[in-house]
Formats: C-alpha cells, structure tokens, sequence
C-alpha cells in the first residue's frame, strides 16, 4: 500500500518552493524595469504564515490518515503470512475461503486508502483557493501602488532585478490579512451521474 503519498508530495512540493524562492541570482542583475513587477506565488504558499499553517496542518491529517490505514495494512500482512505457512495444512476449500476472503479485505482497505487520499488532495486545493482568494485583492492593491504595467510570474523568469519582486510584500499583507487556517479533513463532494 502506498499510505499516503499526499503527505510526502505537500512536503516536498512546499520545499521545492522554498528552495527555488532562495536562488540567488547574478551579484549585478541589471537595471529595475519601471512598470514591470514580478510575482512568485510558490513562495507567498511556502512563507507565508497561513501556507506554512497548511502545510503543518496537512502534515497532521495525513498522518492522522495513515494511523487509520496502518492497521488494515497490518492485519493483512498477518493473515497473508498465516495463509502462506499453514498453505500445506489447511483443506483446499477453506483455503479458498480464506484466499478470498483476504482479498476482499485488501480491496476494502485499497478503497479507504483512495478515499483518504481523494479527502486529503481535495483539502489541500480548497485551502490553497482560500489563500488565493486573499491573495488576489493584495495583489491587485499592490500593483496600483507600485505603478505596475504589467505583472508577471516568477516562474516564467530566469534571472531579474529583486526591486521587481513584489512578492515579500505581498507576504507580509498577507500575514496580516490571513494569519492562520484551520479545517479538517473535507469529504470530496459527489460528482453529479451524466
């Protein structure tokens, strides 16, 4: 069983943001562009209180996940190992029964494993639109105040000028507008039958 990839992927995913906001560019990197501002969102996600509050609290339910599933992994390592040891003893019908009995034990705990898993994803996109949404007005407010004609992506940026980059700004209002989220695990909604 996978036991939760979610976990691991907000973690490392989060780190790489960390770690691509901290590259240090050239010691010269040339003139600011007046009107043009940069925006990193991966990193206003990874330094941000609230994303540093999501990622710690995503970390917590998929953990909290994980000691759910672990059991089902456990006692199904268990009666697969008594099955393979008492193969050569127990009669042929039964050992069919249990067989059986097993696999259907696997695919129960395969199916909660892929609900958490759905539970989990889903959670982390509905907490990462909250920030967005905070996030879009502080934007909109800072490229006004900063004269900016145009804003663009850091991602889609190799190397600039760091008096382009709005984003610690844009952090710390964010700070103050949005400090902390707190949910729990969210139920995917249902999917309407076509």
């Amino acid at each position: 069983m996978k036991l939760f990839a979610i976990g691991a992927f907000a973690i490392a995913s989060l780190a790489a943001s960390s770690a691509l906001a901290q590259t240090q560019g050239p010691a010269n990197p040339g003139p600011a562009i007046p009107g043009v501002c940069v925006y990193f969102n991966q990193q206003a996600l990874a330094q941000s209180t609230v994303g540093q509050s999501v990622q710690t609290r995503m970390e917590q339910l998929a953990q909290e996940v994980q000691g759910e599933i672990a059991p089902y992994a456990q006692q199904l390592q268990t009666e697969y190992q008594a099955l393979q040891a008492g193969a050569s003893t127990i009669p042929a019908d039964q050992l069919n029964q249990r067989r059986q009995a097993l696999q259907q034990r696997a695919q129960e705990a395969q199916q909660l494993e892929q609900t958490r898993d759905n539970e989990l994803r889903y959670t982390l996109a509905e907490q990462r639109k909250k920030i967005s949404e905070a996030i879009e007005p502080i934007l909109v407010a800072v490229y006004q105040e900063k004269g900016c004609g145009i804003m663009i992506d850091r991602e889609s940026v190799f190397v600039m000028n760091p008096a382009m980059d709005v984003t610690p700004l844009v952090i710390q209002r964010l700070n103050a507008a949005l400090p902390t989220l707190s949910f729990n695990r969210m139920p995917v909604p249902a999917q309407p039958q076509s």
